[in-house]
């Protein structure tokens, strides 16, 4: 018995030996595991905190880009900004940023170009890419404490992030009408006494009230367009993008969801469907009926007066006979008495409408070739020059007109403004819809493509019936100005 004892008691001993051994060994491999999930964990969250990084620079500096060169610097500013609220390894060290992880291109998808050129040439860009594999190094440089001892060769590794971001949408308005000129910007030499050279830009004048429901500059029937909100220059969209049910909401913001509207043929439908979408334009003037917009999403103006051409425009000394000016089909097109030059026989004063509740008509010799317009804008005409300006011995401004360069529209005189209602918080500008001017004639077709050639800027100096759509010009916009809300993209 005790032989038996003995040789159980070696056989114990055997086997503690035994797990002993497989115990170490597994207790090694076991802390190679957890070593190497730790070394990972920390290239990891080092890749988490490139990505961040390089998602709040692209976000911040595409916020800012606008078509000029200070919109560039601006942007790079605000990269610059956003990297020094953010920190790396486990929020412990502190970025050292460069403006050379900043690329900036007119697509998402490629054709990357520097800060430096960027400046040098703004027109058209709207993405900007971030890299944070342009930066410092020891950024991206992670030390492996556990995998070094594998081998040599896995004592570091080095992780970076891109992000692009950009224009999504763009603040124009659903709808689209012909330039009356191809012409960017003209002089018009009213014939006075004295003759004042007006600045006309695409064939409309500053001031001047259109019906924008009946013009056409080819033909004597009216030419009007809704716009595709999906698809972008470039991208024949479908006849079910155009209608009414599906313009609406696009209708009710004033936007679209595309980034831009030239560059390429866009998709457009005709005619504009006023009677179907006429409540969602004016939701501007703080009218939501049917709720068919949202003042959350598509806020009233801050001023919604009403400018109604027999009761409202105080600033003339003669009472405009209709909302707009008159239109004419002089010369084989439809357009209004304030357009044909020379001015046509029999015009009278009623006819040219309200004039300049919104914007002042500018001398040509205030526009420079090639350069955008100041922020400021430009040093328009004084209410003096009306009577040359509108024909001869026609509309004069009335004393109450807003002095320097102010208009009805801008003034807080009770005259000429009235705020929504308290909850509604208006927003200035509103009333303003940036209308697509296309080059026509367009292509035949209900559904068809178009060029457009500039971006007007239109006050709706009164609510849209079902049948007109009275807004006066006041000017260009560059596309990028107008901006739009921003997104990553990658």
């Amino acid at each position: 018995m005790t032989g038996t004892a003995g040789s159980l008691g070696k056989g114990r001993d055997r086997q503690r030996g035994a797990i002993a051994i497989v115990f170490a060994l597994m207790l090694v491999v076991l802390v190679g595991f957890v070593g190497m999930s730790l070394d990972l964990g920390r290239v990891y969250n080092r890749k988490l905190d490139l990505q961040a990084l390089a998602n709040a620079t692209a976000l911040a500096a595409a916020r800012q880009l606008n078509g000029t060169s200070g919109g560039v610097t601006n942007a790079l500013a605000q990269a610059a900004s956003a990297a020094s609220t953010l920190k790396y390894q486990y929020n412990q060290q502190s970025i050292s940023w460069n403006s050379a992880a900043l690329s900036f291109s007119s697509a998402a998808t490629g054709g990357w170009v520097d800060a430096g050129s960027a400046q040098a040439a703004p027109d058209g860009l709207l993405f900007v890419k971030a890299d944070t594999g342009m930066l410092d190094a020891s950024l991206a440089t992670i030390s492996l404490a556990f995998m070094r001892a594998l081998s040599e060769t896995l004592a570091s590794s080095s992780v970076s992030a891109t992000a692009v971001a950009g224009r999504s949408t763009i603040n124009v308005a659903p709808i689209a009408v012909c330039a009356l000129s191809n012409t960017a910007a003209a002089a018009r030499v009213n014939p006075g006494p004295p003759a004042y050279s007006e600045l006309t830009e695409y064939g409309f004048r500053r001031g001047v009230a259109y019906d924008l429901m009946q013009l056409n500059p080819n033909g004597t029937a009216p030419e009007n367009f809704v716009v595709d909100p999906f698809d972008p220059p470039g991208v024949y969209g479908t006849a079910g993008n155009t209608a009414p049910g599906v313009v609406g909401p696009y209708a009710c913001t004033g936007k679209l969801a595309i980034p831009r509207v030239t560059g390429a043929p866009i998709t457009v439908g005709r005619p504009f469907p006023l009677a179907s979408l006429v409540n969602q334009l004016n939701s501007r003037f703080d009218q939501f009926s049917g709720s068919l917009c949202s003042f959350a999403t598509a806020p009233p103006d801050a001023n919604i007066k009403s400018y109604v051409y027999n009761t409202a425009i105080s600033w003339m000394s003669t009472t405009p006979g209709a909302q707009g000016a008159a239109s004419t089909t002089s010369g084989g097109k439809l357009w209004t008495v304030a357009d044909p030059l020379p001015a046509l026989g029999g015009t009278t004063a009623a006819m040219y409408g309200p004039l300049w509740a919104y914007a002042r008509a500018v001398p040509y010799s205030s526009y420079v070739p090639g350069a955008a317009e100041p922020a400021n804008g430009y040093t328009p005409f004084n209410t003096s020059v009306w009577s040359s300006l509108y024909k001869p011995g026609l509309p004069v401004a009335a004393g109450s007109y807003p002095s320097g360069v102010s208009t009805p529209y801008t003034t807080l005189n009770v005259s000429y403004f009235q705020a929504p209602a308290a909850a509604h918080k208006g927003i200035a500008n509103r009333r303003v819809l940036n209308v697509a001017l296309l080059s026509c004639p367009v292509a035949a077709g209900t559904t068809t493509t178009a060029t457009v050639l500039g971006i007007g800027k239109f006050l709706m100096t009164v609510p849209a019936t079902g049948t007109a759509l009275f807004a006066e010009f006041g000017g260009l916009a560059t596309e990028q100005s107008l901006g739009g809300a921003v997104e990553l993209y990658q």
